[in-house]
């Protein structure tokens, strides 16, 4: 019998399918539907620190940076107060969560700072969560600020908010670092337990012809989890917390390369919008069925198999994959 089990966040999972934030969380019923579709784990959508902030009638100073005043800046969000049920409607939403799911539940910030975030935290906690995820959806655009203040004011919200509670915290950041491999080390440093690769940052486009800001979603594709594989590759055996793929996971080989790199768990969302909770099902199935075809054992037997832990230089194999890579295409005569 081939055991799917994994562990994430000090928390034992029935299999490595987690659902990550989507509209899909947001009704008890559907959280309810992904356990039974095989999910051992939800995270439900994001509290934004806007919502925190203009509930006390107060923006954060990273936010309010540059504008000319609270009103002006009020007009660069949408109506934020009621998104995600507001702030206490959210932390109702994880007690009837709690209520009807066995399985893990993990709430959710979305910020860059810690005004508001300590006391919320201790809230999510309070409300019956199992851990928190704290989402870092930050672009910094002031030319003033530099990389190095941009990752200590992580470094420092990280170690903030694990001082604040005692359920397992994870953080969620992007990839744009000049030297994500040290930062990864550092949130680990500052008591992170997981690190979950990578936000996905949502360009805007333009509508010419009315010269308006045009706000456009669009859902990942497998071919975004390779971004993905690389860095978990690198950083496996190297930090403590543990690593998590989000985006671009949509079929069981995607689950089974995330897990070879070294990955705990893989979150699905655009997936789960394009197929349906069912999708689940299907995953799992065909998750067992490659690997009792190629008679593995357990999940925990091949998590780590393809890391960069069994290269004995790390750095050469890059420069090697690079030029390889660009050999290996082939001009059309």
């Amino acid at each position: 019998m081939v055991d799917l089990s994994t562990t994430y966040l000090g928390l034992t999972l029935k299999n490595p399918l987690v659902v990550s934030p989507s509209p899909l969380c947001e009704k008890i019923d559907n959280i309810r539907r992904m356990e039974d579709a095989g999910a051992s784990a939800v995270v439900l959508p994001s509290l934004f620190e806007e919502q925190i902030t203009l509930e006390s009638h107060h923006l954060d100073r990273f936010l309010s940076h540059g504008t000319e005043s609270f009103a002006e800046s009020l007009t660069y969000f949408p109506d934020m107060i009621d998104y995600n049920l507001g702030p206490d409607g959210y932390l109702e939403h994880i007690r009837r969560a709690k209520f009807v799911a066995d399985i893990p539940i993990i709430g959710s910030l979305n910020g860059s700072s810690t005004s508001g975030w300590i006391s919320y935290a201790k809230k999510i906690q309070e409300a019956g969560a199992d851990a928190l995820e704290l989402n870092l959806y930050y672009i910094p655009t002031d030319p003033d600020l530099s990389g190095a203040q941009v990752e200590q004011m992580y470094v420092d919200l990280v170690r903030d908010v694990k001082a604040s509670v005692s359920i397992p915290v994870a953080v969620k950041l992007g990839h744009s670092f000049s030297a994500f491999a040290n930062l990864a080390r550092r949130l680990d440093q500052a008591g992170a337990n997981g690190l979950v690769l990578f936000n996905r940052f949502y360009q805007p486009d333009f509508d010419l012809e009315n010269l308006e800001v045009v706000h456009t979603l669009t859902l990942s594709s497998s071919y975004e989890l390779l971004l993905r594989l690389h860095w978990i590759a690198i950083l496996y055996g190297h930090i403590r917390a543990d690593l998590a793929v989000t985006g671009g996971v949509h079929t069981a080989l995607d689950v089974l390369k995330a897990m070879m790199v070294g990955a705990r768990v893989a979150m699905m969302t655009s997936a789960l919008l394009t197929n349906g909770i069912q999708h689940l099902t299907t995953v799992r199935a065909d998750l067992l069925a490659w690997m009792e075809g190629h008679e593995y054992e357990s999940i925990r037997q091949m998590q780590g198999s393809m890391s960069h832990r069994s290269v004995p230089d790390p750095a050469a194999f890059e420069r090697g994959n690079y030029m390889k890579v660009l050999s290996s295409y082939v001009l059309k005569t």
